[in-house]
């Protein structure tokens, strides 16, 4: 697997190549996640060249974790310099949506098209999820999981979620969950330039349709894709139907090749 020595420590990645002209898509995990977050689908899109991180301190990156969106931005704004990227389509689920978010307005010159999954302007935290995870981080992670996936998801690709949960720890997992609690952009969401895909399930607690919506609204190139009966983890859930529309917006948006 490669990896890049970065200000952040060394970051560990998947690299699936496309063709040279075309677009390069980074892939960027929610709080307590991993690379393993994302889809095969969307690992393996074709045509696209497709980076898929390990944030700092989340599956075989190295370091404890950022307590800021703004420190974990600063992290990919880092793998994208060591890995010689000058723009790229940032896709974030949750927390990485916040990332996504914070890159386009702060570094948005780095920034050609966003793709939105199962996130929102500002996510506020359960103060029953920050003390359960610094109290009983085992309880926590289970409620977590419980709230992540639709009732409809098998049992086994639910495990998935919360063994990267308690492979991450309860200090990074806390220092990720302060981030997303710390994190509100709602004003400043016209500031976001580039086109945008915004995607959610309607059954997403965690990040409920009406953040999508409002993201959509306020983002002044948005345009929102609903998956209906989908959780938070929607792009595990149903991949190929994230997948296709990424590669619908994909289309839409890059200009012809010659």
């Amino acid at each position: 697997m490669p990896h890049v020595r970065t200000p952040a420590g060394e970051l560990y990645y998947t690299l699936k190549r496309g063709p040279d002209h075309g677009p390069k898509l980074v892939l960027v995990h929610g709080a307590g996640g991993s690379r393993l977050h994302w889809p095969a689908e969307l690992r393996r899109m074709p045509d696209v060249t497709v980076y898929t991180l390990d944030l700092p301190g989340h599956g075989r990156s190295e370091g404890d974790g950022c307590k800021t969106v703004a420190g974990y931005a600063a992290a990919v704004v880092s793998f994208l310099d060591a890995v010689q990227i000058h723009e790229a389509v940032v896709a974030g689920h949750s927390m990485g949506g916040a990332i996504a978010q914070t890159l386009a307005l702060e570094h948005r010159h780095r920034i050609s098209m966003l793709v939105l999954i199962g996130t929102g302007a500002r996510l506020r935290v359960s103060p029953a999820i920050l003390q359960g995870i610094a109290s009983d981080f085992e309880g926590a992670v289970d409620l977590i999981t419980e709230y992540a996936w639709s009732s409809e998801t098998d049992a086994a690709v639910k495990e998935l979620g919360r063994g990267a949960l308690r492979n991450a720890g309860a200090h990074v997992v806390l220092g990720c969950f302060l981030a997303c609690d710390r994190f509100d952009v709602m004003d400043r969401l016209a500031g976001i330039e580039v086109p945008t895909l915004v995607v959610n399930g309607t059954a997403d607690e965690l990040t409920p349709i009406k953040y999508a919506r409002f993201l959509a609204d306020h983002i002044p190139r948005a345009r929102l894709v609903t998956v209906e009966g989908a959780g938070h983890m929607v792009m595990l859930e149903r991949p190929e139907e994230v997948a296709q529309a990424i590669r619908g917006f994909l289309t839409a948006e890059l200009p012809p090749t010659s």
